[in-house]
């Protein structure tokens, strides 16, 4: 098999996992809340940063170009805002302007990462896979 047509493979298998995790903050973010493992100031903050930031790193290992980048940034940007007025209707969720605020805070953070080491670690598993299925 082509090293190529492993990194096509390999790329529906990000994009999935990607999505897979999208529909993982929708339902986590609509359901009533769970209860928080870690509890200061501000924590939940720190979780949707870092949510988003991770998201928006995955997504940018994806999607190399920056056109393809700036798009994502905006869906990921629109998609906190809009869980935000989903959370408001839900009756048990709250409304917040500082969730939108560290999502899209997050989402800064991981275009950032993507352009450090972390933002290459799907290429090296691609290329270790590739390396794997030639030697076989």
């Amino acid at each position: 098999m082509k090293s190529g047509s492993h990194m096509n493979k390999l790329r529906w298998t990000w994009l999935a996992l990607g999505l897979v995790w999208i529909a993982a903050i929708f339902y986590l973010s609509l359901i009533p809340p769970p209860p928080q493992p870690v509890a200061f100031w501000q924590a939940d903050k720190l979780a949707h940063a870092l949510a988003y930031g991770l998201l928006m790193l995955w997504f940018c290992q994806v999607y190399r170009q920056r056109s393809s980048r700036v798009l994502l940034a905006l869906l990921l940007v629109a998609m906190g805002i809009a869980i935000e007025y989903l959370q408001r209707e839900t009756g048990y969720r709250i409304f917040e302007i500082a969730d939108m605020f560290a999502n899209a805070a997050g989402v800064m953070v991981g275009w950032v990462w993507a352009r450090t080491a972390l933002g290459h670690v799907f290429a090296y598993l691609e290329y270790r896979v590739a390396k794997k299925s030639s030697q076989t």
